[in-house]
């Protein structure tokens, strides 16, 4: 009855999966692994054999024009929530600081500063989402780094109250996750299915990729109250796919099936198409492989190309965030295999890019990362830009 009645609740909002085991219709579910495209080549394919038929590709080519700036002077930005009834919620990296920007009159109102923070390398104050219930629950989730750990809390978010105190005290979901300087992981998003989804990365250590009983390098899937969630695939763990470097953009389409970005090493950048249980292959594997035992990504970038972090999809496209290489890549997909070579847009115009976020109606909002301590930061930087995409 449970189930019957959240399916319900779905449907009224993003369709109910008739998936077993409580699963979302998330790509990527058989055994074998998929023929992805790279950059720069169309691939073949047909995409996904599961779910309904007769899925239409984008056009090849897209378009994209920047509408305006809707903030600026933000400090090591990194995680973005839109609020269902206006304002955008950004966190800062380094002042593990969570903001709210009126997208309407580009105030900023700092809600408060997060205790028990270790900014340090690229830890800090990393993904934010909000509860599925925001709006009657007023809660906010966020990834961070500790003295010791990555973890995931939550905290009441209080608008009524003064500006620097509106955020409750943190409230621990999820615990243990390795930090490191580097590969940190740290983005977080809830899903169709209404569970929480994480990131993560491996640390600087190799081995705990392949490790299932570790939660580094790892796409993490919980309920709202940390626990794993129903159907995973492995029993009583949050442990959903495995084998990733350094998970840093979540998103879904239109049906449902998740994608994710991932930092390569020195050759290959990735967009992965999830499903439950899959090995996408690190340490052993960067980009594409043969072994049937791991997964192939959708699209691979050469690393000074992309460095990819935040994901969005619109228009039957994923669109990519990327650090190093400074420019926003589309991927357009049909099923869970790019239909066309990917197109790169705003190259080195902003600087690094750290967020990418659907605003509905075919735009999104893109979040520059210049003032992270490896770009180079103009006036007026770091900024959040409202985008029509195409």
């Amino acid at each position: 009855m449970t189930a019957a009645l959240a399916c319900a609740a779905l449907l009224l909002t993003a369709g109910c999966s008739s998936g077993d085991g409580g699963w979302p219709p998330v790509a990527g579910t058989s055994a074998s692994p998929g023929s992805p495209g790279t950059a720069g080549t169309a691939p073949g394919g047909t995409g996904s054999s599961s779910g309904p038929p007769a899925e239409q590709a984008p056009p090849a080519k897209g378009s994209v024009r920047v509408l305006r700036t809707v903030a600026t002077e933000l400090r090591t930005p990194w995680g973005l929530a839109p609020l269902p009834d206006g304002g955008l919620l950004v966190s800062s990296r380094d002042d593990a600081t969570i903001t709210r920007v009126d997208e309407r009159t580009e105030k900023h109102t700092e809600l408060g500063e997060v205790p028990g923070v270790a900014a340090e390398g690229e830890g800090g104050l990393l993904g934010i989402a909000l509860s599925p219930d925001h709006g009657s629950d007023r809660l906010v989730y966020a990834y961070l780094t500790t003295v010791s750990d990555n973890r995931i809390v939550r905290m009441l978010y209080d608008p009524q109250k003064p500006p620097g105190q509106q955020l409750g005290a943190p409230s621990t979901v999820l615990r243990g996750i390795p930090k490191g300087v580097v590969h940190n992981g740290g983005r977080i998003a809830f899903g169709p299915d209404r569970m929480l989804y994480a990131g993560t990365g491996d640390g600087g250590d190799k081995a705990l990729p392949q490790d299932k009983e570790s939660l580094g390098g790892k796409i993490l899937r919980m309920t709202p109250d940390g626990e794993p969630a129903p159907g995973n695939p492995f029993p009583g763990s949050v442990v959903y796919s495995y084998g990733h470097r350094n998970v840093q953009g979540l998103a879904w389409d239109g049906r449902q099936r998740l994608f994710a970005s991932e930092f390569g090493q020195d050759t290959w950048d990735e967009l992965n198409a999830i499903g439950p249980g899959g090995n996408y292959g690190w340490p052993d594997v960067e980009g594409r492989s043969d072994d049937p035992a791991f997964r192939n990504p959708v699209a691979e970038w050469p690393t000074d190309k992309a460095s990819p972090s935040g994901i969005a999809f619109a228009g039957g496209s994923v669109w990519m965030a990327a650090l190093r290489g400074q420019r926003l890549w589309r991927v357009p997909l049909k099923g869970t295999e790019a239909s066309a070579a990917s197109q790169a847009f705003l190259d080195g115009e902003y600087g690094r890019l750290r967020t990418a976020a659907a605003a509905g109606g075919g735009r999104l909002w893109l979040v520059t990362s210049n003032t992270d301590g490896r770009g180079d930061p103009k006036p007026g930087d770091d900024r959040i830009l409202e985008l029509k995409v195409d």
